[in-house]
């Protein structure tokens, strides 16, 4: 039985062929937020046929939802990192103790963050600079959407549990059957019916319903997982809770720092028009769809590294990590140059306004320099998190927005008075000197941890 489940965990055949473990686990998570990312294109078309005025009413309440995905998606970090490298060590019993350590977390979150959103929410929308004009589409969107973020944060933390066994096809089918779900029902609400950006924010929340009933149906009784749970016999454990945390809070605190980041640059475009706020949220969707690739690649090494470490495997450790940075290159690479081409064309397919084509052009073509040195970045962070480390992605991150973007920034336009093209170029100064860095870390990591496991 015992070597059944370890078989049913996919060790074994990730330690026998590394490259096609990686791509078996990063093909369906590129799948997956592929259906994600074409949601969010498809729901700023929609909105952004309603008028600028909607589309910087989203924008304002990005950084909010950003800093609640970077919550649950860090700590999620912490959960995947921790049950693959207890399934790499075959410690099954903390590999199920971790993923019912996922849902307790799951459910004081969710608790916090949805209470939080509905007394504190449009306060908080004019402290991230919300003006007067977008304020009343802006916080009926928000106030909607939070009626959600439970639903959302517990299906987050079951996909980190899946991710940590290896299993990334099920979270795969499940977010692609609420992600068209959600397509079909936002022009029925947006437009149909004429509840506009609040249409948005309805839809978004019932096809949240959906994904979760769905989750928690294949999980607990179909118990679908390698993992098992046993919520009634659970007891919290100070190991396993420090062993997700040491990786989930750095990881979290990383998201909201650049939530933090995306809330001040927010603010500096402010000071130039509205219609920059909008570019920069079309930029930003476009960037989702370029980072695909490597987020399912990074997400995928921190699974498949967690692993490897686990079972003290470190040739095939070095093998996957340069296999991985080499392929996160190469797509970066060529998907910069195409849209460096194309981007007034893309563009266009989210707005009317020429003026945001314009601006988010400019944004485009300045990020398209350094996409390749964000790829190597996102890449190295997720492997040193399968390895149990997870402070250098936040002290890199926090340099990057903290010490070098957002003060370079300010000062370009609030002391040089210099136009909107340098706040680009303090993104892609901060990015250079972050790449830089995190090579370093990663050499001098590898050297200490592999030292060790030796």
């Amino acid at each position: 039985m015992a070597g059944k489940e370890l078989d049913g965990s996919r060790l074994t055949s990730f330690i026998e062929n590394p490259s096609k473990g990686l791509w078996s686990l990063a093909v369906p998570i590129i799948a997956g937020m592929g259906i994600q990312t074409l949601y969010t294109i498809v729901d700023m078309i929609f909105i952004g046929r309603l008028g600028g005025l909607s589309i910087a009413a989203v924008a304002f309440n990005m950084p909010i939802f950003f800093l609640v995905l970077g919550l649950s998606f860090g700590l999620g970090s912490g959960v995947t990192a921790s049950i693959a490298r207890f399934i790499g060590s075959k410690n099954k019993v903390s590999a199920n103790n971790a993923a019912e350590h996922a849902i307790a977390m799951a459910f004081i979150i969710s608790i916090t963050l949805t209470s939080l959103g509905l007394i504190y929410g449009q306060s908080l929308l004019v402290q991230v600079g919300c003006t007067d004009e977008v304020l009343p589409l802006a916080w009926s969107y928000l106030k909607i959407s939070c009626y959600g973020l439970s639903f959302m944060v517990f299906s987050m933390f079951f996909r980190s549990i899946l991710a940590g066994e290896g299993d990334m096809k099920l979270p795969m089918i499940i977010a692609g059957l609420g992600t068209v779900l959600n397509i079909i029902l936002d022009p029925i609400f947006i437009f149909l019916l004429g509840f506009g950006v609040s249409g948005a924010a309805m839809a978004s929340v019932i096809s949240q319903i959906i994904v979760f009933i769905i989750f928690v149906y294949m999980l607990f009784i179909k118990e679908h997982a390698y993992i098992r749970f046993r919520m009634r016999d659970f007891s919290p454990s100070k190991f396993i809770f420090l062993d997700i945390i040491k990786v989930g809070i750095p990881s979290s605190m990383s998201m909201i720092i650049m939530a933090f980041g995306q809330l001040v640059f927010n603010w500096i475009l402010v000071y130039f028009s509205t219609d920059s706020v909008a570019a920069y949220q079309v930029g930003g969707r476009v960037e989702m769809l370029i980072f695909l690739p490597i987020m399912g690649i990074a997400s995928a090494l921190t699974t498949i590294v967690g692993m490897f470490y686990g079972a003290k495997e470190i040739e095939k450790i070095k093998f996957i990590v340069k296999y991985g940075i080499f392929w996160s290159i190469s797509i970066t690479v060529i998907c910069a140059a195409v849209l460096f081409v194309f981007a007034p064309q893309v563009t266009r397919a989210f707005t009317n306004n020429v003026e945001i084509q314009n601006l988010a052009v400019s944004y485009l073509r300045y990020m398209c320099f350094i996409f390749p040195l964000i790829s190597i970045g996102l890449t190295i962070g997720r492997i040193l998190q399968g390895m149990g480390l997870g402070m250098p992605s936040l002290i890199i991150t926090a340099f990057r927005v903290l010490i070098v973007a957002t003060p370079l920034a300010l000062y370009f336009t609030m002391v040089l008075d210099k136009p909107i093209e340098w706040i680009w170029i303090a993104m892609v100064i901060s990015s250079v000197v972050a790449t830089i860095i995190s090579i370093i870390w990663m050499r001098v990591a590898f050297r200490k941890l592999l030292f060790a496991i030796k």
